[in-house]
């Protein structure tokens, strides 16, 4: 393999070791009780920042004209990205777990390459073993993310005491528990398959304005401002907008990343 093909791959692994944290940070900051919302808001605020200045450094002689199509493409890039891509993940997170939430960002690859499929972007050739790869682990993702759903499996650590009194009072009843987790779940399922659309469309607007930083920059921009609109109407309260030099101002700081 040359450098290019190496400097991809570790870039990939790098991304996903940033996910990790990305997850238990943003974890933390929800249940202190963060708006998820507002904490969407934030991130790709600063994530516009961060392009913006990126774009003068690298991309600021670019000559592409920038048409409706892309426009357009960039408006659906905030809305399935953010509004529907983010805010759903961080909704699936707070009734589940970071780990969970983690886990699930397997089905990502999947539901590409079935939506790939579906718009004929991808062909599959069952005589090739990389198409029946592909086939197979879209079947074990979907079946592992369906187990996952359905069955929690049993406490190995629990913050409740032993003691008869503590669990009958605190401890909430299973169906209870099952519920939010199925809910959650759900949350994330139609987050990964948003996100699965996201990337497909990001691919098609990038063959159209090869440009990646200034592309990015517009969608962040876009899913910002869809997101504070989608916040002003749901979450009525004005204090879920304060940051403090604390877990809510790091989380939107680190979800640039």
């Amino acid at each position: 393999m040359g450098y290019e093909v190496w400097k991809a791959y570790m870039l990939c692994v790098f991304s996903n070791i940033c996910l990790a944290g990305f997850n238990i940070v943003s974890k933390v900051s929800l249940n202190k009780g963060m708006s998820r919302y507002v904490l969407v808001v934030y991130g790709y605020a600063f994530g516009t920042l961060a392009t913006a200045i990126l774009v003068l450094l690298f991309e600021r002689n670019h000559k592409g004209k920038m048409s409706k199509a892309v426009l357009r493409d960039i408006f659906f890039l905030g809305l399935l990205g953010a509004v529907f891509g983010r805010t759903l993940y961080y909704a699936g997170m707070e009734y589940t777990s970071a780990t969970f939430a983690s886990a699930m960002g397997n089905l990502i690859p999947s539901f590409t390459f079935v939506l790939a499929l579906l718009f004929r972007m991808e062909k599959l050739e069952i005589g090739k073993v990389s198409s029946q790869a592909k086939i197979w682990g879209t079947v074990g993702a979907l079946g592992g993310a369906t187990l996952m759903t359905i069955y929690k499996g049993v406490v190995v650590i629990s913050p409740y005491t032993h003691t008869h009194t503590h669990t009958s009072y605190h401890q909430p009843s299973k169906a209870f528990l099952d519920w939010e987790w199925i809910k959650g779940s759900l949350y994330l399922l139609t987050s990964m398959l948003s996100l699965s659309a996201f990337y497909l469309l990001q691919t098609a607007t990038l063959r159209k304005y090869p440009a990646p930083l200034t592309i990015t920059g517009f969608m962040c921009f876009s899913g910002t401002l869809l997101v504070a609109i989608m916040t002003l109407i749901l979450d009525h309260n004005l204090s879920s907008w304060r940051l403090s030099w604390d877990i809510s101002l790091i989380a939107p700081i680190y979800s640039v990343s």
